[in-house]
């Protein structure tokens, strides 16, 4: 636990109590800590310490909502795991496992959305990665309202609570707040055949950014695989944990 968040702590047990480079994995939708445990495995033989934990209503945290109740609190579940980001550093910072300033956030698909939505908020991160992630926290959300009512759910809000929660998502919205990411190392990686996070308008984001790392080319990337769907590949498997070593060791 840290500080009451279900977390999996991993690294090479020679250096357990050594202030190591720190990652934080957040895990996607209806999955849990547990099943990112390979890529917590590969970085931590690199010499960094990771941290998966378990997101709202997942894993540890399950209350046995239904598909239905889940979808609906896609959104708190983001915004909770963002926010969680902050208990988490500092409870490993408090025990002095943290080397300088140097943390990272990673997560696939949903925990890729908190990823993108926690650049906006903490100044901290020093390097991200986002594995089908989107940064149109809006547009997403619009998106995936769409698809719901497609799919037949019927939504147990009014229209102003719907415009609300669309309201609440601006300052977590990366593609409004570009600003916000202030040449920090940031890699991308997506299947252009994701039916499940659109790749076209993370692709177009990234393309919107690129003079903002004129400065520094280096230090953002995009890995775009044309086979590819809603899974990563093992390409991005090691190039999320290559990125990592580059940037925070």
């Amino acid at each position: 636990m840290a500080d009451n968040i279900p977390v999996l702590h991993v690294c090479k047990e020679d250096f357990i109590k050594d202030e190591l480079p720190l990652v934080v994995f957040i895990h996607g939708f209806t999955s849990a800590k547990e099943h990112n445990l390979h890529i917590a495995y590969l970085l931590a033989e690199k010499g960094l310490r990771v941290v998966l934990p378990d997101a709202k209503f997942h894993g540890e945290r399950d209350e046995n909502l239904s598909e239905a109740d889940l979808n609906l609190n896609f959104w708190n579940i983001v915004i909770s795991s963002v926010k969680e980001l902050e208990k988490i550093k500092n409870y490993f910072f408090e025990k002095e496992l943290i080397y300088g300033k140097n943390i990272g956030v990673a997560g696939t698909s949903m925990g890729g959305v908190a990823t993108l939505g926690a650049l906006t908020q903490y100044p901290w991160i020093k390097a991200a990665v986002s594995l089908m992630g989107s940064p149109h926290y809006q547009k997403f959300f619009k998106y995936l309202v769409d698809s719901y009512q497609k799919a037949g759910y019927i939504f147990p809000l009014s229209e102003e609570e719907i415009q609300q929660q669309f309201d609440a998502l601006y300052e977590y919205d990366l593609s409004v707040h570009k600003e916000a990411l202030c040449n920090r190392p940031l890699l991308f990686w997506h299947g252009m055949k994701d039916q499940v996070v659109p790749f076209a308008p993370t692709y177009q984001f990234y393309e919107e950014i690129k003079p903002l790392y004129a400065d520094n080319p280096e230090h953002l990337a995009f890995i775009a695989e044309k086979d590819a769907g809603h899974k990563v590949s093992r390409q991005g498997v090691l190039e999320t944990v290559e990125w990592f070593v580059r940037h925070l060791r």
